[in-house]
């Protein structure tokens, strides 16, 4: 993966690891690439999760340590307009 910074938002560039990997399955299905996900950071993970599930939208199991070695979680597509969605716990470093 790699990470493209931009004055407000960052755009992350992913390729699968292996042939059973989301990313790969992801790329059978679309084979010209795409978005795959969109990411919103929040202050706390475990707030927001709580948030989420409150209102009825499918969290894709628990917190686990992402990309940035901080807390995420995903929400289904289908309760987030159709795009699977990264919540991403800040980094404590960005405190």
């Amino acid at each position: 993966m790699c990470f493209v910074d931009t004055p407000n938002s960052q755009i992350e560039l992913i390729e699968p690891l292996g042939e059973n990997s989301p990313i790969a399955k992801f790329l059978e299905k679309n084979p010209l690439g795409g978005q795959h996900h969109v990411c919103f950071e929040v202050p706390e993970i475990h707030t927001a999760k709580a948030e989420f599930e409150a209102k009825g939208a499918r969290v894709l199991g628990e917190p686990r340590i992402g990309a940035h070695g901080t807390l995420v979680f995903f929400v289904h597509p289908k309760d987030m307009g159709g795009v699977l969605t990264e919540i991403m716990e800040t980094p404590k470093s960005a405190h």
